[in-house]
Parts: structure tokens; C-alpha cells; sequence
């Protein structure tokens, strides 16, 4: 065990699905996984343990923002030997064909700021999903015939954001949407040899305030937690 994660190192599989969220692993544990385990609950950031088509999965949450989701992520990779990390989550949408429901998949993550950015002093760094998972994830998506979009998104480190000038230069320069946590993710995961990919559901728009009802929101994020399942696994 860690610090922040209760589990023995057998009890943690190396794909590890990442709500930020613990009550939406829980839920997605519980919809998805066969035999699922509590194997953490240290803060109350819950994760699980099951299979899935018989291969074993582990959907742990990872609190919101880069700062929470690096601190699981670092242990997951460093201490448990995760090989594989997805974030399944929610964004907000930038661009006007992006539409409420419909999934992002994030093939780079640009950002501010982050946990990672002292490591890299002057370099700018382009944290980029893993090309694999990537297209498998696409592929998944499109049998599904879920609509899905897969571009750059937005890792922000604030929630309530005062900067309408910074997201009219990512709209320009065709940002999909905006989340917190994918930047470090994927930084982490280039650190690590490890895999990455953020699989994300469109539950708010930021250029016509539309937002998905709290009542819809787990029906709609099923597409989002079976794409990256079957990115995981796939070949």
C-alpha cells in the first residue's frame, strides 16, 4: 500500500480506468466489471477491482485537478506497475460542432501549468496520448456509432475561470474542450513508459451554456467508460 492507496499490489490491475469522481468509479465498477472489489478507500477516493471480458481492470478515482490526479497516478505507476491509465470524465465543450453527449478523444493535452511543468524549466513540453489506445479508442467508437471528436483539448487548473481572452485563442486554434486532469496524465505516462488516454463525455458548453442534467449524466457517460474498455483491450 501507499500513502493514498489502500490496496496490496496484487489487488491493482495494470489498466487502470481514472474518473475523477470516486462515486462515478463506483458506479462504473458496478455497471461494468464483473466481481468488482473495493480496494481503496483512503480519503474516500474509492477504487475498484474486476474484470471485464475476463481481463482485469481496475477504475479507481483520482479527485479533481492535475495536483489530485498526480499524486494517484504517480503511485499507481511507480508502486503498483500500472501499465495502462485512461481517464474517463467529463469536458467542456469549445468548438460549436462539438454537441452535449458527444465524446472527446484527446490526442494532445495542452495546459498552463502543472505539477510536471518544474521538471521541464524552459522546454515546453506537448504531452500526447498513446497512439494505440488512441486509435482503438476511435475504432471502438465508431462501431458504436457513438459520436465522437479527436483533436486537442485543455487542462486547466481552475474551475472557475476569469480568462475569456485565453479560451478565444484556443477556440481559434481549434481546442475541443476543456478539462483539468489529461496533461499531467499523459506527461506522467511519458515519464513512465506507460500508456495514456483521456476518453471524454461533452457535459457542458462554454459558447452556448448548455449543460446535461445531473438525472442524464451516467446513462450518457456508458459510451465513454465502453470505448475506453475497449481501447484497453483491444488486440
Amino acid at each position: 500500500m501507499t500513502i493514498h492507496i489502500g490496496a496490496k499490489p496484487e489487488q491493482i490491475a495494470e489498466t487502470v480506468l481514472m474518473p475523477g469522481d470516486p462515486y462515478r468509479a463506483k458506479w462504473a465498477a458496478e455497471t461494468f466489471l464483473d466481481d468488482a472489489e473495493l480496494v481503496n478507500e483512503v480519503r474516500g477516493m474509492l477504487g475498484y477491482t474486476g474484470t471485464w471480458k475476463g481481463n482485469r481492470v481496475t477504475i479507481q478515482g483520482s479527485g479533481m485537478g492535475m495536483p489530485s490526479l498526480s499524486i494517484y497516478a504517480n503511485e499507481l505507476l511507480k508502486n503498483y506497475g500500472a501499465k495502462t491509465l485512461i481517464r474517463i470524465g467529463s469536458c467542456g465543450g469549445m468548438q460549436p460542432h462539438v454537441s452535449i453527449r458527444d465524446v472527446i478523444v484527446a490526442m494532445t493535452a495542452s495546459t498552463l501549468t502543472s505539477p510536471s511543468r518544474g521538471f521541464f524549466k524552459e522546454l515546453n513540453f506537448a504531452p500526447c496520448a498513446d497512439w494505440s489506445l488512441l486509435r482503438a479508442a476511435v475504432n471502438a467508437a465508431e462501431a458504436k456509432g457513438t459520436k465522437t471528436h479527436v483533436g486537442g483539448i485543455y487542462s486547466s487548473d481552475v474551475f472557475y475561470d476569469e480568462r475569456p481572452d485565453l479560451n478565444e485563442q484556443m477556440v481559434r486554434h481549434g481546442i475541443l474542450g476543456v478539462e483539468m486532469e489529461a496533461a499531467e496524465l499523459y506527461t506522467l505516462a511519458a515519464r513512465y513508459g506507460a500508456r495514456a488516454l483521456a476518453v471524454l463525455t461533452v457535459s457542458d458548453h462554454l459558447q452556448t451554456g448548455e449543460a446535461l442534467p445531473a438525472s442524464e449524466r451516467e446513462s450518457s457517460f456508458g459510451d465513454m467508460v465502453e470505448i475506453a474498455l475497449e481501447a484497453a483491450f483491444s488486440g
